[in-house]
């Protein structure tokens, strides 16, 4: 199980649990299920409404997330969140960015806080 805290200056933040590894649960329908008001209009990594910064709790550094999808990565870049440098030396280091589209990443276990 992995803790995620939902961070927002207009919402106190909220804490709820997730199940970790599965394949369909995104961070945004985690977000809508416990009712936590995370903008979003396609729900399919096209508009980059959702984008979310994700940073773990204990501050390590962790992966945070599963790996980015293709339509994160191209979002990402056009709108100037990731520069195309940024994105090469994220898969060599094989580290992640703290930004992130809610509807695109899955979650895993790990304890997490998302600032929306």
């Amino acid at each position: 199980m992995a803790l995620i805290t939902f961070s927002s200056p207009e919402y106190k933040d909220k804490t709820v649990y997730a199940v970790a590894g599965s394949h369909t649960g995104t961070l945004l329908k985690l977000a809508r299920e416990n009712k936590i008001p995370i903008n979003y209009e396609c729900e399919d990594g096209e508009c980059a409404t959702c984008l979310v910064k994700v940073s773990s709790v204990d501050q390590k550094l962790q992966r945070m997330g599963g790996p980015l999808t293709e339509k994160e990565k191209s979002v990402l870049l056009s709108s100037g969140k990731i520069t195309k440098g940024e994105m090469e030396q994220m898969l060599v280091d094989d580290l992640p960015t703290p930004w992130r589209l809610a509807c695109q990443m899955i979650v895993r276990d790990e304890d997490i806080l998302v600032e929306y």
